[in-house]
């Protein structure tokens, strides 16, 4: 190992290249993680967490980097960032009501992506195909735009009785992919299972958009790695898929759910 960062872990910044190019920061230095896979690399958990929302040292982290305040009081982790559909965010309503207008009262989008199985998400405008990306999406449809929050979330609420809300993370790594999909087909069914006041939302767009990810070798079987129970870890990076790391051992780690954690990266 001839070079170290050392740094507080946050997600991975992404670009939408072919393939994804990777970033992730870490003090001062940023490590251009595409240009690591294939080679060994060394993470070492310092035992120090930091909340990603007020900074302050904690000794657990919360949902993904929260201290147990902030967990509880912070808008960036409230009810409606998991339950759309109960957003407030229009009517002035909300743990912070200008956070609130900044981030939910603005075009939201609902969308039907293939992530190791088919699935309708809701996202903000500003975050395609960011987070179609973190979601380790290898293709994606957008189904309908909507004014704010609430109404993208009544749609997804909907149609989440038809097909899942959640990203099948395993099968997702292994790279499973559907020779029969058709997510134009899929966003014509997901209209029709609307009532007319949602359908006006949808886009007459068919564009489908693909993403390739740089993984050398994908994990025949899946084997999750915490930080908490293993905070050394040394291995060969294979590949990167949504804001996981894949090692050749079959291993992977998703850095974005130990937000907060300083770690000093090695290769």
């Amino acid at each position: 190992m001839r070079f170290s960062a050392t740094g507080i872990i946050h997600r991975m910044q992404v670009q939408h290249l072919n393939p994804v190019q990777y970033q992730l920061t870490l003090g001062n230095d940023i490590v251009y993680m595409n240009e690591r896979i294939g080679q060994p690399l060394e993470i070492q958990f310092l035992q120090e967490i930091y909340c990603v929302a007020c900074g302050v040292r904690t000794s657990k982290a919360y949902g993904q980097g929260f201290c147990f305040n902030c967990f509880q009081n912070a808008p960036e982790n409230s009810e409606c960032i998991i339950h759309p559909e109960r957003c407030c965010g229009h009517l002035g309503i909300g743990r912070d009501a200008a956070w609130e207008f900044e981030h939910h009262v603005a075009p939201h989008f609902v969308y039907l992506a293939w992530s190791g199985g088919l699935k309708v998400g809701v996202t903000r405008h500003s975050q395609i195909p960011t987070r179609w990306i973190d979601q380790g999406a290898t293709h994606a449809i957008l189904l309908a735009r909507t004014p704010y929050r609430r109404l993208a979330g009544q749609i997804e609420n909907v149609l989440k009785q038809h097909y899942s809300d959640k990203t099948n993370w395993r099968h997702m790594l292994q790279n499973q992919v559907s020779t029969t999909l058709q997510l134009k087909d899929e966003k014509q069914k997901a209209f029709q299972l609307l009532s007319p006041h949602l359908q006006m939302y949808v886009l007459p767009e068919t564009e489908i958009t693909q993403i390739h990810f740089p993984v050398l070798q994908y994990p025949e079987k899946v084997n999750s790695i915490s930080l908490d129970k293993q905070p050394d870890i040394k291995s060969t990076l294979m590949g990167i898929k949504g804001q996981y790391l894949i090692f050749n051992d079959g291993h992977v780690i998703n850095l974005r759910s130990f937000s907060g954690y300083k770690i000093r990266l090695s290769y």
